[in-house]
């Protein structure tokens, strides 16, 4: 069993990899849901990680319908993502009903090649989580994230462990959202998954010493993973009895 990092900079990525994680999910923003890094960050992140590195391909917050040219935004990020060797892409588009817009999908897992897919937390707002199982399996994708479509991966166990008897070790189904080491193991036995997806952030005080009182919302520290906080998940996983 692993733990994958959703890793909104270089430090948080490397505070992972440190901390025993299984693979890094990297992204921006992860106040917004996460957002596609900057293409510095994802080198810089290429050179310096031992463990598998994928990249979240989302242009915006909000939902998951996307315009021709948020798409054409997602296929040059991947393409950046192939040409800078990353082990995989995780990415995710819906139609206006909620099925999962497979035509734009398709084109995105070509652009990848053979880099891994993971179906990220679109599926949680899909219209039909069987449905959109089915064809997040067709399109070829190695895993999906799900919270089981409820608030934290916790509350929807119950749907996470459905799909993974519907998917039959077709694809893997990942649990995401509001994972921490206090409760990952009991997740764990109560959905039968391997692999965790969670950010073990946390705020850092900021170091500024000149703090202007008019402008307090740009004086925060940073938001980020914490090493103490992925080993303790990795931990935790470890003693999670089947």
């Amino acid at each position: 069993m692993i733990v994958e990092i959703a890793a909104n900079s270089v430090a948080s990525a490397l505070a992972a990899q440190a901390g025993g994680a299984g693979r890094v999910e990297l992204c921006s923003s992860l106040e917004l849901g996460g957002l596609t890094p900057s293409s510095a960050q994802v080198t810089l992140a290429r050179d310096r990680l031992r463990i598998p590195l994928y990249v979240l391909v989302r242009p915006r917050a909000g939902d998951f319908l996307y315009s021709d040219l948020e798409c054409e935004t997602m296929l040059r990020d991947i393409e950046t993502c192939v040409s800078l060797g990353c082990d995989g892409v995780v990415l995710g588009a819906l139609d206006a009903d909620g099925n999962v817009d497979t035509t734009r999908c398709r084109s995105l897992i070509t652009a990848a090649g053979k880099l891994g897919v993971t179906f990220h937390r679109a599926f949680d707002l899909s219209r039909d989580p069987a449905q959109a199982l089915e064809d997040i399996i067709s399109l070829g994708c190695e895993r999906v994230l799900t919270s089981g479509a409820q608030a934290s991966a916790l509350e929807g166990a119950e749907l996470i462990r459905d799909l993974l008897v519907q998917a039959a070790g077709r694809l893997l189904v990942m649990p995401g959202a509001g994972i921490t080491p206090q409760h990952i193991a009991a997740l764990a036995v109560a959905t039968g998954a391997r692999e965790f997806h969670a950010s073990a952030k946390m705020q850092r005080p900021s170091c500024m010493r000149h703090r202007p009182a008019l402008l307090r919302d740009m004086q925060t520290g940073e938001l980020g993973s914490e090493m103490e906080e992925v080993r303790a998940l990795v931990t935790a996983l470890r003693h999670a009895q089947p």
